[in-house]
């Protein structure tokens, strides 16, 4: 990278922190308040920052509409696929991507299992929203007075005995899930599906999607399926990184 370049960009973190003038900009930079003067002018011609009537620059409103085209722009789904695809291949059982719209928890995207045993789950179809992993994710992430309004107005079918009973319950276990930051429905839906679920995150730290694992208990047992969380949450975590932009964080331990 130019050096020129390098000290431009170098100058839209530090207008992140708040406006500065001139010999802060120059000063940070360890540059001559000309070189500083040349740089910002530049950036402000093309909108990426903007200089206040007291002198001081900011940052333009065009970097932010950059952003946000961008965000706009990006595809989870395409960018998660392939990651999902990997995960199918390591482990073998089938792979879901989930989004929450319009009140309900969707689909997006599924790898099969590779074992005679499928599942009846398909692209497009909302999800058991009480019970599945991925719509736990998705809720527990909303902000604290929309989840408890969803929550609240949601019915509480009993599939299997382990189903959440109500929204009191579904609630204590949002809880949970925001907390630890995975989930899973351990024959909730159907007795004999298991599920463990991780969430991917978007540039604000936000869940956007939930990506997730699920099998029969004739393929594995709820021990054998937890023993794939970790492999789990570093596909997510490498998902949210495609997504945002940003450095893949550590792996996950066990």
């Amino acid at each position: 990278m130019s050096q020129t370049v390098d000290r431009a960009l170098r100058i839209l973190p530090l207008l992140a922190e708040g406006p500065a003038n001139l010999e802060q900009v120059a000063a940070r930079l360890g540059v001559h308040k000309s070189t500083a003067l040349r740089l910002l002018r530049t950036l402000h011609e093309h909108g990426m920052v903007y200089r206040q009537q007291d002198q001081r620059y900011r940052l333009g409103t065009r970097l932010f509409a950059l952003a946000q085209q961008a965000a706009e722009n990006l595809d989870v789904r395409e960018i998660a696929h392939p990651h999902l695809a990997g995960l199918n291949e390591r482990c073998g059982h089938t792979v879901h991507l989930a989004v929450y719209e319009d009140g309900e928890v969707l689909y997006i995207d599924k790898v099969e299992s590779r074992y005679p045993v499928r599942m009846y789950s398909r692209i497009g179809k909302p999800v058991a929203i009480t019970v599945a992993a991925v719509a736990k994710l998705l809720l527990a992430d909303l902000p604290e007075a929309e989840r408890r309004a969803v929550a609240e107005r949601l019915d509480y079918p009993a599939y299997t005995a382990r189903s959440t009973p109500n929204a009191a319950a579904y609630l204590k276990e949002l809880a949970t899930v925001r907390e630890q930051g995975w989930a899973t429905d351990f024959g909730g839906h159907e007795e004999s599906i298991n599920c463990i679920g991780a969430p991917v995150r978007g540039p604000g730290g936000r869940t956007v999607a939930a990506c997730s694992i699920s099998a029969p208990n004739v393929v594995v047992g709820t021990a054998g399926l937890l023993e794939l969380l970790p492999l789990l949450r570093r596909t997510a975590d490498a998902i949210s990184a495609d997504y945002s932009g940003t450095t893949p964080p550590p792996p996950v331990r066990k």
